[in-house]
C-alpha cells in the first residue's frame, strides 16, 4: 500500500492537490465572508420583528440522550491490510459514533479504541453485489469478468458496508439476519444523526455556510440539491473539494494504475481515501481561520445593525422593489408554466409517505405507553413504574422501534419530477422528515414524562394512577396532533421551495442574471455586508413561487387530507402551566420511583458518593439498562474471544469454529498492526483515560449522576474520512493514521 501511495501521490502531486483544494477554499471563503454579514442581519432583525408562528403544545428535552449508550455488540469486520475478518466489540454512544475495540475485555479493560467512525456521508449498504457494483462504478475500466475473485468476499450471507464516494469503507458482517437487521437499523441512525452536522440552533454561522455552498456551486452552474451536503461544516467543504478535484485526479491517476481490476480498484480506494484526509485537514485549518476572523469582526457589525436597522431595511426594500421590477414578469411566466402544474403532484409525493411515517409514530407512542399502563397494573404499580419510565423516556432513540415510523418514508418517489426539477436523491427529504419524527417523538414523551410526574405528586392508588396514565395520554395525543401538523406543513413548504427554487434560478439565469450588476449601485457602502443583490434577487425569486406553495398546503389542509389542521386551527393549551414545569430539573426514573436500593444491576441505585473509589465507580457502571432490549437470551457474538484467524477466513465454517472458543483474559497488545495497517502512534498529550464499564449484550447504560467527566465515552470524530486510530497515551488525542502511517492529531 505504501508503495501504491508514494507512486501515485508523491511530493509534487501532493503539492499540486494542496494548491488546487487551497483555490476551491478561497473561492468559496469568499461566498462564506459575504453571507455571513447577511446572516447576521437576518437573525437581529428574526429576533425584533419574530415570525409568529404558532406555539408549540409539546415541550421539548433539552438533554436527550445525556451519558448513554445506544447498543452495543460483536460483528466481523473486514481488515484490508491483512485480506481478513475480525472479531470486533462494538458500541454506539449518544453522540452516535460508532466505537470498534478489540474486543470486550479490551473496553473492560480502558483499552483506547482501535477506532472511532463518523457515519456523516456514508450509504447502508446490505448486498455485496451493491457494493461491488459501485466499487466497480468508482473507477471505469474495471469491470471484472465473469468468474474472476472480487474485490471483497463475504463469508457469511449478511454483510453490511459503510459506503462512502471519497472516504475509505467499512465492511461488517454478521451470523445471522436477525443481527443484520439489528446493527442496520442502529447505524442507519449513525448516519442519519451524523449527516444532521451543522446545529439547527446555530441562527447566523449554520445559513451561512448553507448559503454560501448553494451559491458557490450555482456559480459553477450546479443547481438543484446536492446529496453530499451532510456532515459537520468541515465535511461539507471536503465533499465539496472532492467533488472537483476527484473526476479530475482519477482521469489522471487511473490510467497508471496497475494490475488486475480488483487490484486496481483497491489501489484507487486507498488514493481516494488519502486525497480525502489531506483535504480534509486543510479544510478545516482555513474554515476555523475564517470562522475566527468573523467572530473578532462581528460585535463590531452587530453595533452597525442595530444603529442603522431601520435604515438597512429600507435600502433593502428599495433595492427588492428595483429588483422585482425587473424580472417579476419573466418569473411569473415562467412558475406558470413551468412550476404552478407540478406543485400538487410533489406535495402529493410528498405528503403520503411523511404523514403515514408521523401516524406511525403515534401508533407506536399509543401502544408502548397502553403497554406501560397494562404492566403496571398486573405487576405492582409504581413500585415498577420507574423501571417502566426509563425506557419510555428512551423511546424516539431506540432504533427498532423507531424504525417501522423511519421506515414509511422509504417509498418516497418523485417519479418524472425528480429528473424535471434536477433533484439528485430524494433521501435528503426521507432523512429530515425522519430527524422530524424522532423530535416529535421525544417531545410527547417528554410531555407524557412531564405531566405523570405532576400527577405522581398527589400520591394517587394503583388505580388512579392507570387511569391518569390513559387520560395523560390522551392529552399528550391531542398535542401532538396538533404539533405534528405543524411541522408536517412547515416541512412540505420548505421541500417544495427546495425542490422549485433551484429550477426555477437555472430557468432564469440566461436572462437575468446578467442585469442584476446594475442593481449594485443602490446599496449604500455602509450597508454592503448586509445586502447583496444575488440575495435580494433570490428572495423576490422565492416571492414568486411562495403563494402557489403556501395556497397548496393551505387546499390540503382545509380539505383535511392526511390529518392537517388548517391553518386557522389555534389551540390553546390546556395546562398553561405545562411550559413552566419544563423548566423544573429533569425526572430521573430510576433514581425517584425504584424500590431497589443496592448493586443488583438496578437502575435506581443511589448514586456514587463524590468520594467514591474508582473500582466503586467502575462497579456502579456496569449497572446499565438496554436501549434495544434482545429478543434473544445473546447476541451470536456475545462473549467471544479475539480470534486467531487462520490463513485464510472466508468461510462460514470457520468464523463459527471461531465463535466456539473460551473467551480469552488477556487484554490486546497495543504494538499490534492498527485496522489500517499503520503502527500506532504515542500520543503528544498524556490525557488521562476516562473510566468505562462492561456492558451486557446491548446497553443502554445511565451513568451515576455527576459522573459523567470519568466515564465518558469516546466521542466521535468530526473527521468523515471514517476511522480515528487511538494511540496508547488515553483517549483524548486520537491519531487519524493515512496509509503513509502518517498520523494527523484530532482532538475528540
Amino acid at each position: 500500500m505504501g508503495d501504491v501511495l508514494s507512486t501515485h501521490l508523491d511530493d509534487a502531486r501532493r503539492q499540486h492537490i494542496a494548491e488546487k483544494t487551497g483555490k476551491i477554499l478561497t473561492e468559496f471563503l469568499r461566498f462564506y465572508e459575504d453571507q455571513y454579514g447577511v446572516a447576521l442581519f437576518n437573525s437581529m432583525r428574526h429576533e425584533i420583528e419574530g415570525t409568529g408562528a404558532p406555539q408549540a403544545q409539546l415541550l421539548w428535552r433539552k438533554v436527550p440522550l445525556d451519558e448513554r449508550i445506544i447498543f452495543s455488540g460483536n460483528l466481523f469486520q473486514y481488515q484490508e491490510d491483512s485480506k481478513k475478518w475480525r472479531n470486533r466489540f462494538s458500541f454506539v454512544p449518544h453522540n452516535y459514533g460508532l466505537v470498534l475495540y478489540e474486543n470486550k475485555v479490551a473496553y473492560e479493560r480502558q483499552v483506547p479504541p482501535r477506532a472511532v467512525i463518523n457515519s456523516a456521508g456514508y450509504k447502508i449498504l446490505t448486498s455485496l453485489d451493491q457494493y461491488l457494483e459501485l466499487v466497480g462504478n468508482s473507477l471505469p475500466g474495471t469491470t471484472s469478468k465473469s468468474g474472476a475473485a472480487p474485490v471483497l468476499k463475504c463469508p457469511t450471507q449478511f454483510p453490511l458496508i459503510l459506503w462512502h464516494p471519497s472516504a475509505r469503507h467499512y465492511c461488517f458482517c454478521m451470523m445471522t439476519e436477525a443481527e443484520q437487521d439489528k446493527w442496520q437499523a442502529v447505524l442507519q441512525d449513525c448516519v442519519r444523526h451524523c449527516n444532521n452536522g451543522i446545529p439547527e440552533d446555530s441562527k447566523v454561522e449554520g445559513p451561512a455556510f448553507t448559503d454560501a455552498i448553494r451559491l458557490y456551486r450555482q456559480s459553477k452552474e450546479l443547481y438543484g440539491t446536492w446529496e453530499m451536503l451532510c456532515g459537520n461544516e468541515v465535511q461539507i467543504l471536503s465533499n465539496l473539494v472532492m467533488e472537483e478535484l476527484g473526476p479530475e485526479l482519477k482521469a489522471e491517476l487511473a490510467p497508471r494504475l496497475k494490475g488486475k481490476p480488483q487490484e486496481r480498484q483497491r489501489q484507487w480506494i486507498q488514493i481516494s481515501d488519502t486525497v480525502y484526509r489531506m483535504v480534509y485537514e486543510q479544510a478545516k485549518a482555513r474554515f476555523e481561520a475564517m470562522l475566527s476572523k468573523l467572530q473578532l469582526a462581528r460585535p463590531a457589525m452587530e453595533a452597525v445593525i442595530r444603529t442603522d436597522m431601520d435604515q438597512i431595511i429600507t435600502s433593502k426594500e428599495h433595492l427588492a422593489s428595483k429588483i422585482r421590477a425587473s424580472i417579476l414578469p419573466k418569473a411569473e411566466v415562467c412558475v406558470r408554466n413551468h412550476v404552478q402544474p407540478y406543485i400538487p403532484s410533489i406535495l402529493e409525493a410528498l405528503m403520503v409517505p411523511t404523514s403515514q411515517g408521523f401516524t406511525e409514530v403515534r401508533d407506536v407512542l399509543f401502544k408502548e405507553v397502553t403497554d406501560m399502563n397494562l404492566n403496571v397494573i398486573n405487576e405492582g404499580g409504581i413500585d415498577k413504574l420507574g423501571e417502566y419510565m426509563e425506557k419510555l423516556s428512551q423511546l424516539a432513540y431506540h432504533p427498532l422501534k423507531m424504525q417501522s415510523c423511519y421506515e414509511k418514508m422509504e417509498p418516497l418517489r418523485l417519479d418524472g419530477l425528480q429528473q424535471r426539477f434536477d433533484v439528485s436523491s430524494t433521501s435528503v427529504f426521507k432523512q429530515r422528515a425522519q430527524i422530524l419524527m424522532r423530535e416529535q417523538m421525544d417531545n410527547a414523551v417528554y410531555t407524557f414524562e412531564t405531566l405523570l410526574h405532576q400527577e405522581l405528586g398527589k400520591g394517587p392508588t394503583k388505580e388512579e394512577l392507570c387511569k391518569s396514565i390513559q387520560r395523560i395520554l390522551e392529552r399528550v395525543l391531542k398535542k401532538y396532533d396538533y404539533d405534528s401538523s405543524t411541522v408536517r406543513k412547515r416541512f412540505f413548504r420548505e421541500a417544495l421551495l427546495q425542490i422549485t427554487i433551484p429550477f426555477l434560478l437555472k430557468k432564469l439565469a440566461p436572462t437575468c442574471k446578467s442585469e442584476l450588476s446594475r442593481f449594485q449601485e443602490l446599496i449604500f457602502e455602509d450597508f454592503a455586508s448586509f445586502i447583496l443583490v444575488e440575495n435580494t434577487y433570490e428572495e423576490v425569486v422565492l416571492q414568486t413561487v411562495m403563494k402557489d406553495i403556501l395556497q397548496a398546503v393551505k387546499e390540503a389542509a382545509v380539505q383535511r387530507k392526511h390529518n392537517l389542521y388548517r391553518d386557522s386551527v389555534v389551540m390553546h393549551s390546556s395546562d398553561p402551566d405545562l411550559h413552566l414545569l419544563a423548566e423544573a430539573v429533569p425526572v430521573d426514573w430510576g433514581e425517584e420511583y425504584s424500590g431497589s436500593s443496592d448493586s443488583g444491576g438496578d437502575p435506581g441505585s443511589p448514586s456514587i458518593p463524590e468520594a467514591a473509589t474508582l473500582s466503586e465507580k467502575r462497579r456502579r457502571a456496569k449497572q446499565v439498562v438496554s436501549v434495544v432490549q434482545d429478543e434473544e437470551a445473546g447476541l451470536p457474538f456475545e462473549a467471544v474471544p479475539e480470534p486467531l484467524l487462520p490463513t485464510s477466513a472466508d468461510s462460514i465454517t470457520e468464523l463459527r469454529g471461531l465463535l466456539a472458543r473460551d473467551l480469552q483474559a488477556e487484554s490486546p497488545s497495543l504494538a499490534g498492526p492498527l485496522l489500517n495497517g499503520a503502527p500506532a502512534q504515542e500520543s503528544p498529550q498524556p490525557g488521562k483515560a476516562p473510566e468505562a464499564a462492561s456492558p451486557p449484550a446491548s446497553p443502554l447504560r445511565q451513568l451515576p449522576p455527576g459522573k459523567a467527566s470519568d466515564l465518558e465515552p469516546p466521542k466521535p470524530s468530526d473527521q468523515e474520512t471514517g476511522e480515528q486510530v487511538s494511540g496508547p497515551g488515553g483517549r483524548p488525542p486520537i491519531h487519524t493514521t493515512t496509509e503513509d502511517g502518517a498520523g494527523v492529531q484530532t482532538e475528540f
